[in-house]
């Protein structure tokens, strides 16, 4: 399955470099990386969540603008409130390894239809990453992009626009 852009009929490529997951394949050796690699970088990222408790397992790849993949899985706690989301631990690994500038992010779920981050997950994207492209996908193929905005279109600013 290859994803296609919205400007034209052509794959969508995202520039990458080898940061992959432990026995993934790297995909150092191209120069691109299209959104389906992108989805499949947040699918092996998945398989490392620990759900005891909702068995929903969740994971996400955040894409910085040089390149740079980092990974999230959700990680599930007995109190519930301490549960941290896959797309939280891929951009706070990325805001902890210093990178500030984000280009997509790819969500992978295992529902049939893809699901959308929650409401803090989005809050948090939009205050470090601004209105990037969300891939959102789940384990049986089905796929859709949107922007940031689009799952959330009123975000809460400490100073509003124009202050």
């Amino acid at each position: 399955m290859i994803l296609r852009s919205a400007q034209d009929d052509m794959p969508f490529r995202i520039a990458a470099r080898d940061n992959t997951l432990p026995g993934h394949t790297s995909t150092s050796t191209r120069s691109l990386m299209t959104q389906e690699e992108l989805i499949q970088e947040a699918t092996a990222a998945r398989e490392n969540a620990i759900a005891p408790f909702s068995k929903f397992k969740v994971g996400a790849a955040l894409l910085t603008s040089e390149g740079a993949i980092f990974h999230g899985c959700n990680v599930e706690n007995s109190t519930f409130g301490l549960t941290v989301c896959a797309e939280r631990v891929a951009l706070l690994s990325a805001l902890a390894a210093g990178e500030r500038e984000f280009s997509t992010i790819a969500v992978v779920t295992q529902t049939d239809a893809p699901s959308t981050p929650c409401g803090a997950c989005r809050q948090l994207l939009w205050e470090f990453c601004g209105d990037i492209e969300v891939h959102l996908a789940s384990i049986s193929g089905a796929a859709r992009t949107v922007t940031l905005a689009e799952l959330f279109p009123q975000p809460f600013d400490l100073l509003p626009e124009g202050s």
